[in-house]
């Protein structure tokens, strides 16, 4: 198993920025597809940006054009870029070595359970 941590998250008003960043405690960052994912209560955990092995990166419409994933191979770390954020943004951000089924991504059980998450609150 791959333990994944995130940290990065805290409280800023509308229209601030927050850099997430997700470490793992083996050389996975570069070798694997990964994913931030993001859940606030009461509803799924939801996939909202996505890096595969080749930094293509893609993003749910309510994130695109504000949120950047991008990862630093030599620190292990993969990052999420969060500008102009909303209250609605507001949720636990999770990060996760993802797989493709063919019709959908999910996390990849291979890797282990969730971290902790990272708080993000947006609040004036």
């Amino acid at each position: 198993q791959v333990q994944l941590v995130e940290s990065g998250g805290g409280l800023v008003q509308p229209g601030g920025s927050l850099r997430l960043s997700c470490g793992a405690s083996a050389s996975i960052i570069n070798a694997f597809p990964m994913g931030w994912y993001r859940q606030v209560p009461g509803t799924p955990r939801a996939l909202i940006a996505r890096i595969n092995e080749n930094t293509v990166a893609n993003y749910a419409e309510s994130v695109k054009g504000r949120f950047t994933i991008f990862r630093d191979a030599a620190k292990n770390t993969v990052y999420l870029q969060m500008n102009n954020l909303k209250p609605e943004d507001t949720a636990v951000y999770y990060c996760a070595v993802i797989r493709y089924s063919g019709i959908m991504w999910y996390p990849d059980p291979k890797f282990g359970p969730w971290g902790q998450g990272t708080q993000v609150s947006v609040s004036s």
